[in-house]
């Protein structure tokens, strides 16, 4: 993947993860500068995702700690490049959920 190609894809994933935030009705503020978004709850937690075009990879820091997303051209999705592999909208859900207290269901657009 080029460097461009991994730059249209993360700025697509960061635009879809806010549209499915405003789509699930959960009660999560966000904010994009700069290619970071942070998501932020009711508790003050965050979860905040970057883009690093070097590793061609999201990370993602959570309360529960950081993760390495890479995208899976075939399947057209990210998967966490540790543990069980998890894709990252059902991660996303997971510790959206955790942090929030309450189910919280994110799924891509």
């Amino acid at each position: 993947m080029t460097e461009s190609e991994f730059q249209e894809i993360a700025e697509r994933t960061i635009e879809d993860i806010q549209d499915a935030i405003d789509d699930s009705g959960s009660d999560i503020d966000y904010d994009e500068i700069g290619g970071v978004l942070t998501l932020e709850f009711e508790d003050g937690s965050k979860i905040i995702f970057s883009k690093q075009g070097a590793m061609n990879q999201l990370w993602v820091a959570a309360k529960s700690g950081g993760f390495h997303f890479d995208y899976n051209e075939e399947a057209e999705h990210w998967i966490c490049d540790s543990g069980d592999n998890e894709e990252m909208y059902k991660m996303l859900s997971r510790l959206s959920t955790e942090q929030a207290g309450e189910e919280i269901n994110l799924v891509s657009p």
